[in-house]
């Protein structure tokens, strides 16, 4: 009887004509007993789908062309924050044009930040069939049709469900932005390199205010968007020109699992009781839109308590983040008497601790990676690199209770600046750690792991704006930034705990995860 292995079904599906030279184009077959084919049964070391060969290897490419692709993406991701805080300090004014109420406007901001995490799950799931660059292109157009509608609209209705489509189209970048660079640069590097790339989008929160402030002040509210549109186009065009896609489907699990589904279904459309492993896959396979299914790739991400634990603490470092740049002008607008322009410039502090901690945490990130790695004979997991955050993680809650009680008794804005300086810093240090962590130890399906990550923090930030004003009001500044700092501290823990107990948590899911396909 003719029988196919697992590996040889393996190498048929992922070395398929056109993409990879094979010295045949047909699947190898082998005669066995039923005493040899037990051997076969037995659970197998997957290959690394990570370093598959592939042509064109985006990890083969010059340092200047990765270089290129790194500017391009995280100018992109910088959108996704500039377009969340830019409109701020012109409410008031598009208040009484539009006009709307206060609680319409505090509604668009919950729905931006909820509809910006949750959308990349979508984004993810066809990057992963049709490529990144497809998804880049599209999502921008989106945006740059959500910044020229809300540009024109005339009430407040129209303004919200626009700011969502810009949400929506400015989200693809959270989830792919990361796992584009997953795929140009090997773990040793990725900790510096998602240093850099997260700095763009903690850059728009910084310059948003100043930049809205600017352009409301000289040229009114619509500015604004007219601006996000230009911004919108340009990067859209220079993406469909000049950028060059880094997926390789040899390389995606996502991927590989759709395809196997749907060879499934071919071979048993043309034979009902025929079995994939003793029937020659086909060949002229092309998988869909029809094909995707952004739930599974989801559920598969979830099944791992490691990576459930991570996503937790991530999203609540990302809520804290988002959430102290608008406490933080409210208090300055209501304690300090600062306008627009004033309270950008202030939340100046809260940018330059993003680069500096994004920056210093992704490369010590790095560097504690390869120590650990020498140390232990040249072998590396991920889980080493979450040893880098130690410190951050053990300082930043004991700055966020200073900073809070500084804003209670309304000290001197410079050292208001200072503490909101070092818990930003702190808090991005940490969270570029985590980041790449959350793509290392999903191997082959990064993206769904970045697209589930930005959903945890797409719902974390919303329940924080939701839940920032009753408790700046009911509370206090003192008692609100020691209540963050008790969740931060079990955020810092819960990544400590990943540290320590994540490796053993990790390898029994993917023992589980191959058990599983093998009996398929």
């Amino acid at each position: 009887m003719m029988f196919m292995t697992r590996a040889q079904v393996y190498t048929y599906v992922h070395h398929k004509k056109g993409n990879i030279p094979l010295l045949t184009q047909e699947p190898v077959t082998a005669v066995i007993d039923d005493a040899q084919r037990s051997r076969f049964d037995t659970p197998v070391a997957p290959p690394d789908i990570e370093h598959m060969p592939v042509v064109n290897d985006p990890r083969a490419w010059s340092p200047i062309r990765k270089n290129i692709s790194l500017a391009m993406i995280s100018s992109a991701s910088m959108i996704a924050g500039l377009a969340g805080s830019i409109q701020n300090p012109a409410v008031q004014q598009m208040q009484e044009n539009l006009p709307a109420t206060s609680a319409q406007f505090s509604w668009s901001i919950s729905a931006f930040v909820l509809v910006q995490g949750l959308i990349p799950l979508v984004w993810s799931a066809i990057s992963e069939v049709k490529g990144r660059k497809l998804v880049y292109v599209v999502s921008l157009a989106l945006f740059t049709v959500g910044s020229v509608v809300v540009a024109v609209s005339r009430s407040a209705g129209l303004l919200i469900g626009f700011r969502c489509l810009q949400a929506a189209g400015s989200s693809a970048v959270i989830s792919i932005g990361a796992a584009t660079l997953a795929d140009m640069y090997e773990p040793a590097e990725r900790g510096t390199k998602m240093g850099i790339y997260y700095i763009a989008p903690l850059l728009g929160p910084s310059i948003g205010p100043i930049l809205g402030g600017g352009l409301t002040t000289g040229l009114g509210w619509r500015a604004i968007f007219w601006f996000l549109s230009i911004v919108g186009s340009s990067i859209c065009f220079s993406f469909a020109v000049l950028f060059h896609d880094t997926f390789r489907k040899e390389r995606s699990l996502t991927y590989q699992n759709v395809l196997k589904k749907r060879l499934e279904g071919v071979v048993n459309r043309k034979s009902p009781h025929a079995d994939l492993e003793n029937s020659p896959p086909s060949t002229g396979v092309n998988l869909s839109l029809k094909d995707i299914n952004p739930t599974r790739p989801v559920v598969l991400v979830l099944r791992r308590i490691n990576n459930v634990t991570i996503l937790f603490a991530s999203g609540l470092q990302f809520a804290f983040s988002f959430l102290i740049a608008y406490t933080t002008a409210r208090t300055l607008s209501m304690h300090y008497n600062y306008n627009a322009l004033a309270i950008g410039l202030v939340i100046v502090a809260f940018g330059i601790g993003s680069i500096t901690g994004s920056l210093l945490g992704g490369r010590f990130s790095d560097h504690e990676l390869a120590r650990l790695k020498t140390a232990n004979n040249n072998v590396s997991y991920p889980e080493m690199r979450l040893k880098s955050v130690i410190y951050s993680a053990c300082l930043l809650p004991p700055f966020i209770l200073a900073f809070g009680w500084v804003c209670e008794q309304h000290v001197h804005v410079a050292a208001l600046c200072v503490f909101l300086f070092f818990c930003v810093f702190f808090s991005s240090w940490t969270y570029a750690s985590t980041l790449a962590y959350i793509v290392d130890s999903n191997t082959g399906r990064s993206s769904s792991a970045v697209a589930t990550n930005s959903a945890f923090r797409g719902i974390s930030a919303f329940v924080a704006i939701e839940i920032a004003v009753p408790l700046q009001d009911g509370l206090g500044d003192g008692w609100t930034y020691t209540l963050w700092a008790g969740l931060m501290l079990i955020s810092g823990l819960l990544i400590l705990l990943i540290a320590c107990r994540g490796q053993g948590w990790r390898q029994k899911a993917e023992e589980r995860e191959r058990l599983y396909t093998n009996k398929d």
